[in-house]
């Protein structure tokens, strides 16, 4: 079966075509970062406009590397939420357009799972079950996963995800948007131990984030700093200190947080999904701890670890080939709990 996979829920339009027997054949991916940069942040109308003139000319640009004529796709998957609702429905209603006017059958995919099966697009995926560590500008989760649609979740974010907090640490730096990859590359030249930030509810039981106060406490730290030189600007070294500081104690975060996972759990498969898992440090913390739980660690290669078309055709692949199918109506959320997915194959969403 052969899924041309659209998605359009915040800044990047992103297609691609999966074939269930041969694999990704082809993906493309337009980032709006440069049109919102300089508001600082997404503005969703933008946004929204901006899904409508790209999304034609790359499903054109990705059907013809896939080698496939439109009339060769055999079902068509979009992302229907969660998101920004004017977003969501640019791919939304393309996506049930084509599909009518192809006569083949669409499928609206949840965001989120189709970041929690982007490992599944490399070579050595892994198998279920397995406990997923979903970390995004707009989601930070601990989820058991038995296989697909069968979700159980350990462990949210209380207050803003941890991409969110990254994001605005960069514009506590005075970073250019967005700030998040950029506090990680600073964080790469600063001085380990010169700063000690706490670890978020970590001195208590249980699987929830909070990031706010640690945001606070960065916040706290520069005033800090520039009021003992006279209010003057920090140094970039200083700066970079604070980044690595801050780094730091959301990645330690992450690691105590997934170890208790583990072991609550008993399984021995952490996968890492979502854009902060491109993150090197995160990367490299989670896997001296599954060395020393004598574990394996997954994730996707860092374009699939964004926002992206490919694993919306996957993730929409999957569903369509178990018979799943949209009904008359069509519907987008801003809003959609992960938990809530039925099974593989046991109805449609």
């Amino acid at each position: 079966m052969r899924v041309l996979g659209i998605e359009t829920s915040c800044d990047e339009t992103g297609v691609a075509v999966y074939d269930t027997s041969t694999g990704l054949l082809a993906d493309r991916l337009y980032s709006q970062v440069e049109l919102h940069a300089r508001y600082g942040g997404v503005v969703p109308e933008l946004a929204s406009r901006d899904h409508i003139r790209k999304a034609l000319p790359l499903i054109q640009e990705v059907l013809a590397a896939a080698n496939t004529p439109l009339q060769g796709v055999d079902g068509i998957a979009y992302t229907a939420g969660p998101g920004l609702v004017g977003a969501l429905l640019v791919g939304a209603s393309l996506g049930r357009a084509l599909g009518m006017s192809l006569g083949v059958p669409t499928i609206g995919v949840h965001h989120m799972e189709g970041h929690l099966l982007a490992p599944m697009l490399e070579e050595r995926p892994p198998q279920f079950p397995f406990v997923a560590l979903l970390v995004s500008g707009g989601h930070t989760q601990l989820v058991r996963v038995e296989g697909i649609g069968r979700y159980s979740l350990l462990g949210e974010s209380l207050d803003d995800a941890a991409g969110e907090a990254f994001d605005k640490v960069g514009k506590m730096l005075g970073l250019e948007y967005p700030g998040g990859p950029r506090v990680a590359a600073l964080a790469q030249q600063g001085t380990p131990g010169r700063y000690k930030f706490p670890r978020p509810m970590t001195n208590r039981p249980g699987l929830d984030f909070s990031f706010s106060g640690l945001k606070t406490f960065v916040r706290n730290t520069l005033e800090q700093e520039s009021d003992a030189l006279g209010g003057k600007a920090l140094s970039e070294q200083v700066q970079a200190d604070i980044a690595y500081a801050f780094e730091d104690a959301v990645v330690q975060t992450f690691v105590i947080k997934c170890r208790r996972a583990l072991e609550a759990t008993g399984l021995k498969t952490l996968v890492i999904a979502g854009g902060v898992s491109a993150n090197l440090s995160l990367r490299a913390g989670l896997q001296a701890m599954m060395e020393k739980q004598q574990g394996q660690l997954f994730y996707a290669q860092p374009r699939f670890c964004t926002d992206n078309g490919a694993m919306i055709a996957y993730a929409g692949a999957q569903r369509l080939a178990a018979g799943e199918r949209d009904g008359l109506e069509l519907n987008v959320k801003g809003r959609w709990p992960l938990n809530t997915l039925p099974a593989l194959g046991q109805t449609s969403i």
